[in-house]
């Protein structure tokens, strides 16, 4: 049998100082089952936005880990997210994945429940409970803390959890370029279409790692490259941004969280990108030099893709987007994808993004399917038990020295590393109390 310098590895789970991590906390099924606890039901998750749910009586079915839950704003127009299950004998309330409702009736038994949660309707209240049953303590099992961060809804089960502020810390500095307006104002997108899914067989940590910064995987987009899906026909995306520009990787490792951006030169012009659409090319044009007039010396830096510990990754430039990772057993992922837009942008440069980014992302988008290929055979080689004998290397770049360009974060220069993958494991470490 062939042997490896690395088969005696023996420092843990998760060796960061080697840059080594077991194939174990992939495929095992008593350390999934113990993420459902230390990390889903302590941490902050995404469940939507608030476009999904405008209006009283609005409601979004998500999830928070293997939880399914109702993201819904009530009579008040105030936002609720509760745990999708009937506390009689535990139905889903809600069955459909969207719509508009003055009241949740369980299909089993009947209760009802108001869109603030209080239980409203019990059958047979009077001949079966002798109108003694309090519905005042049965009402919808609502998350133990909620917040709206521009437009962005998150939520934790744990009531001791640190706030949204201190969990997330510096890192929404770099969420702002996602959720702000192409031109710099505060806020201003909104979801457009429905929210793609689907089912990958790996483990949730694959494309959370990837989307933390890893760079190294681009070979395998090289097809992707050739077939010039970008808005512009070229390359997966219009790189005339990125040309010019210092690629910076960004990582939190106390709290997990990781993101990759450029530090674009000064007075760098506007390059033409949508020249066959002069609706887009003007609108495009306009919220680039309102971009730089609003933020000056910020306007330089764009933000790329990241990660928010656990599980929700993004694009933050082109395709515009937004991705959960929900964990679904040691093998398996469903993946789910929100697409933004500026609410104010013209109809007609929102249907060429919509387009785009279905060329570009989920399961039918090229990028897309490179990724998963690489995830689910990563995935699908290390279950044996003789590949479970060998640890993964995460060591690239444990020799780069770190740089402060004046940007939150522990930030390196370097175009291909691993520092954030390892930032990312340093917090799942902390999680799982290693």
């Amino acid at each position: 049998m062939a042997t490896s310098t690395v088969t005696g590895f023996s420092n843990g789970l998760v060796d960061l100082s080697s840059g080594l991590i077991s194939r174990e906390i992939f495929v095992n099924e008593e350390i999934y089952q113990q993420e459902q606890e230390q990390v889903f039901a302590k941490g902050w998750l995404l469940v939507g936005h608030e476009s999904q749910v405008s209006k009283p009586g609005d409601y979004f079915v998500s999830c928070m880990g293997e939880e399914s839950v109702i993201l819904c704003r009530d009579r008040e127009s105030k936002i609720h997210v509760f745990l999708n299950s009937c506390m009689h004998r535990g139905m889903k309330v809600c069955r459909y994945d969207e719509g508009n409702t003055p009241v949740f009736t369980c299909p089993y038994h009947g209760w009802s429940y108001a869109t603030d949660g209080k239980l409203v309707g019990v059958p047979y209240f009077k001949s079966a409970y002798d109108e003694k049953l309090d519905k005042s303590q049965w009402g919808l099992a609502e998350v133990a803390q909620s917040h709206n961060y521009k437009g962005s809804i998150w939520a934790t089960w744990d009531s001791n959890a640190p706030s949204f502020k201190e969990y997330m810390g510096d890192m929404t500095f770099y969420l702002d370029q996602l959720l702000d307006s192409r031109d710099g104002s505060e806020g201003g997108a909104e979801v457009i279409g429905g929210v793609q899914k689907w089912i990958m067989p790996c483990n949730w940590k694959f494309p959370s790692e990837n989307f933390a910064g890893d760079g190294a995987h681009n070979v395998s987009h090289r097809s992707v490259d050739i077939a010039g899906i970008g808005p512009s026909g070229r390359g997966r995306r219009d790189d005339s941004e990125y040309a010019t520009a210092k690629r910076l990787h960004f990582a939190f490792p106390e709290l997990g969280h990781c993101a990759v951006g450029d530090l674009h030169q000064e007075d760098i012009p506007y390059a033409p990108t949508y020249q066959n659409n002069p609706v887009a090319e003007e609108y495009f044009q306009h919220v680039f030099e309102e971009r730089r007039r609003r933020l000056g010396e910020k306007s330089r830096f764009l933000a790329i893709v990241g990660t928010t510990f656990p599980n929700m990754s993004y694009l933050a430039r082109q395709p515009r987007s937004i991705s959960v990772w929900h964990p679904r057993g040691p093998h398996q992922t469903e993946a789910w994808r929100w697409f933004l837009v500026d609410k104010d942008a013209p109809k007609e440069v929102k249907d060429i993004l919509r387009h785009y980014y279905i060329r570009y992302s989920g399961p039918g988008g090229m990028t897309e399917q490179d990724d998963m290929e690489n995830w689910t055979y990563a995935h699908t080689a290390s279950r044996g038990v003789i590949a479970r004998r060998y640890p993964y290397n995460y060591e690239m770049g444990l020799q780069f020295d770190k740089i402060d360009v004046g940007y939150p974060g522990v930030t390196t220069n370097e175009k291909i590393t691993e520092a954030n993958a390892r930032a990312f494991y340093t917090k799942w470490n902390l999680m799982m109390g290693a």
